[in-house]
């Protein structure tokens, strides 16, 4: 039977938004992705439509070689592992190629972003931070459920998740770590550095 499996990609960038967030909440991580795909080759979010134009936000389609990912030379997080049913993950990817088909009809929470940060409870069905969207993601296919505000949820808070984490570190080594390192190799290394790169990029 082929295990179904959904990661979120927890990150902190050095744009002024993400230090903002960070400055705001002191939390270690300032944006989540979702994937469906073990090698991270689409990720997917709420951010920045254009690059260089922080004003202007959307429904993403990331990578770690394109976008504000790309423009980082180093880029700390993690990748946490969820093993779902199949079910689950039919669930999920039917709302995330929903939200790929319409994309075009949602935009960056800016609002919802400043209630999160006074902790005021707000939502709108086209709007999304990006931690509120992958917790929704994840709420509507009945994977998790904490209970509060979607708009609440915050990166550092997806880390409740009762999940694997399969990477931590520079994101730019994730590629290298998946074409030549197994598992085990990986593990050994993450135990003996987990806050650092413990991959080294070739």
């Amino acid at each position: 039977m082929e295990n179904n499996k959904i990661y979120v990609v927890l990150t902190r960038t050095k744009t002024i938004l993400s230090r903002l967030i960070g400055f705001i909440k002191q939390d270690e991580y300032t944006h989540a992705s979702i994937s469906l795909d073990g090698r991270l080759k689409q990720m997917y979010s709420f951010g920045r439509k254009h690059t260089y134009n922080p004003f202007i936000g959307s429904f993403v389609e990331e990578s770690f070689n394109e976008g504000v990912f790309g423009r980082q030379k180093k880029l700390y997080g993690l990748v946490m592992e969820i093993e779902v049913s199949a079910e689950q993950y039919n669930r999920a990817e039917a709302l995330v190629n929903e939200f790929t088909a319409n994309k075009n009809l949602y935009r960056y929470n800016y609002i919802g972003l400043i209630n999160s940060l006074l902790n005021r409870e707000s939502y709108n069905d086209y709007r999304f931070v990006c931690s509120e969207f992958v917790y929704y993601i994840l709420n509507e296919s009945n994977i998790v459920n904490f209970n509060i505000s979607r708009n609440l949820v915050t990166p550092q808070d997806l880390l409740k998740i009762k999940g694997r984490i399969t990477f931590k570190g520079n994101l730019k080594c994730f590629g290298n770590f998946k074409k030549e390192s197994n598992e085990s190799d990986f593990l050994q290394g993450y135990q003996y550095d987990s806050m650092s790169c413990s991959v080294e990029c070739r």
